[in-house]
């Protein structure tokens, strides 16, 4: 074990040495912008409770689906270029993963299901405004009215007046946001017992 350790040394001694004459290097530089407006969000209801449902209810083949509206609010302190980015906090359980919300486990193996958000009817500084998705990060923006907001991408507001879509600055934004649940088909699940569904997602401000 001491010779081991002896020879070690050496060679990270001679490591040392060399890299010494090296002229290469490496630059690492860190940036970002600190805003002096901030965006909050809210949501007209934060709890979605669809109470309990019969096991009988939930179709073998096919679950159970529901359907929620919800108004969705952004305030900003001023007019400010921002997107929405969802966050899983059951990432772990969902049926439909990048898509779909996760709703919790049965027996920490059988996922209960999903839950989808679709942004529609938005509004920006009492203008209306088209909803918009980007799968790069903001790079890039496609309209999504209508269409699900998957949850892996982020979430825009904005127009093509530039010619192609992108988002506008924005003080205050107002649209629906719906929210389907779909509970998995029976015979996938365990329902000999109580199951709780636990649903839980974040929406954050990304600014741009």
């Amino acid at each position: 074990m001491k010779a081991s350790l002896i020879t070690l040394s050496t060679a990270l001694l001679l490591g040392s040495i060399s890299s010494a004459f090296a002229t290469s290097t490496v630059e690492l530089t860190v940036k970002g912008l600190i805003t002096p407006s901030a965006c909050t969000p809210s949501l007209s209801n934060a709890v979605i409770d669809h109470g309990k449902i019969s096991a009988k209810d939930i179709d073998q083949d096919r679950g159970k689906v529901f359907n929620n509206i919800l108004t969705m609010r952004v305030n900003c302190d001023a007019q400010t270029l921002f997107a929405l980015r969802g966050i899983d906090n059951r990432a772990a359980s969902s049926s439909l993963p990048t898509v779909g919300y996760g709703l919790g486990l049965i027996n920490d193996t059988q996922k209960i299901g999903y839950y989808t958000f679709e942004v529609r009817e938005a509004n920006a500084d009492n203008t209306p405004v088209m909803p918009l998705e980007s799968i790069d990060d903001g790079i890039s923006w496609s309209d999504i009215d209508g269409a699900v907001w998957q949850q892996a991408n982020l979430a825009g507001f904005g127009d093509r007046a530039s010619g192609q879509w992108s988002p506008v600055a924005i003080k205050d934004l107002i649209s629906e946001l719906h929210v389907q649940t779909r509970i998995a088909p029976a015979r996938d699940l365990d329902l000999s017992n109580e199951v709780l569904i636990d649903g839980s997602a974040t929406i954050e401000v990304k600014y741009l």
